[in-house]
């Protein structure tokens, strides 16, 4: 069947999101708006599909980047091409550009997308079928404005929201310690508290500062310190009763056996940004092979971005502490799917409709895009 769909036509967009609050972390911040891009695949079945890049300037890279790698690099693969040959595909686009692992995680979306959509079937049974139906959702805890903040936390907590994510590193020491008590007391006990550093401590004082932390009881601490400090990871890890997630250290399968063989972090956080599906499967895989547990991340995706990142979570069985899909729910003020994410309970309901899932709303797509390319 893959033989008798092609992809005709491709248009890139670049889309302002606006978002209800600023978000801080340990690299970089959101002030007003995310600036995405959305992926638009056309096939001479008359079937589309669609992916996102989302990209942080600070450690993955630009959305220039990512636009161009897609429009310029890109493009001519997909042109003419069986939408089916996603493996080989992905290859090719490894070997075209560097980096720009969004891009291709956008790539790889829509091409799953059309192959779901074209067999009537979910994205997670393309995967090798789901072993969840639902996941828990984690929200971030990153606004400047604790007060507001805080209310923000109870109202998702009276959602079914149990897991909130903490970000640190961006206000001080002092700062953070106060953050954390804030939110243990304003919390239920059985809120389940995580930090996350996005790389922000110094090795020299990382350990002391975070056994201050510890006493706050969080599930995990999510990279504290440099991404290629994997040596300083590996001490933390030792050092602390608290387990340790490696994210920024983590982008390929490579730097995962890296981690895993200095035993460098307890849990690592896979992203589709980091490359696509595919790619984060296998990172889970050298994960479970060393007895690592893994958490589904995000990269500040819409909700087309975490539909992607849903159907790999359902379909691996080592990506096991939850999600952390929380922005077209709780952050932007309009998301661009036709129906809303599915949240319900706390949790995200992986998608029974074939393809990712749902589509694009393709007026509110041309209200939010800046710049189309192609």
């Amino acid at each position: 069947m893959g033989q008798d769909i092609t992809v005709t036509g491709m248009t890139v967009h670049k889309v302002r999101l606006a978002v209800r609050s600023e978000r801080r972390q340990g690299t970089g911040a959101i002030k007003d708006a995310m600036t995405n891009v959305y992926l638009r695949l056309a096939t001479d079945a008359g079937i589309v599909g669609w992916g996102e890049a989302a990209s942080a300037a600070a450690f993955p890279g630009t959305t220039e980047a990512d636009m161009a790698a897609l429009h310029v690099h890109l493009r001519p693969l997909l042109i003419g091409a069986d939408p089916f040959r996603i493996e080989a595909l992905m290859a090719k686009a490894e070997r075209t550009v560097v980096h720009v692992p969004q891009a291709k995680a956008a790539m790889e979306a829509a091409l799953f997308d059309i192959v779901g959509k074209a067999l009537r079937t979910p994205v997670c049974n393309l995967l090798g079928g789901r072993v969840r139906e639902r996941i828990p959702l984690s929200f971030s805890i990153a606004n400047p404005d604790l007060a507001a903040d805080v209310e923000m936390a109870k109202r998702v907590w009276a959602d079914g929201v149990r897991i909130f994510k903490v970000k640190t590193g961006f206000a001080g020491h002092g700062e953070d310690l106060k953050r954390l008590e804030t939110l243990r007391r304003a919390l239920p006990d059985a809120a389940d508290l995580r930090v996350d550093y996005n790389q922000a401590l110094a090795c020299f004082d990382a350990i002391a500062k975070l056994r201050d932390v510890e006493r706050f009881r969080p599930t995990f601490i999510e990279q504290p310190v440099a991404l290629d400090r994997i040596d300083a990871m590996a001490e933390i890890t030792r050092a602390l009763d608290t387990p340790i997630m490696a994210d920024e250290s983590v982008f390929t399968p490579a730097q995962a056996l890296a981690v895993a063989s200095a035993r460098a972090a307890d849990a690592i956080s896979i992203k589709t940004m980091k490359g696509g599906m595919m790619r984060a499967r296998r990172v889970a895989a050298i994960a479970e092979a060393a007895g690592i547990p893994c958490y589904g991340g995000d990269m500040a995706e819409s909700g087309l971005g975490h539909l992607a990142g849903v159907h790999a979570v359902a379909a691996t069985p080592n990506i096991s502490l939850g999600c952390e899909f929380y922005q077209a729910t709780y952050y932007l003020k309009e998301d661009l799917l036709e129906r809303p994410f599915p949240v319900e309970d706390g949790q995200v309901v992986v998608p029974t409709t074939p393809g990712l899932g749902i589509d694009v709303d393709e007026d509110k797509l041309a209200r939010a895009t800046v710049e189309r390319l192609g």
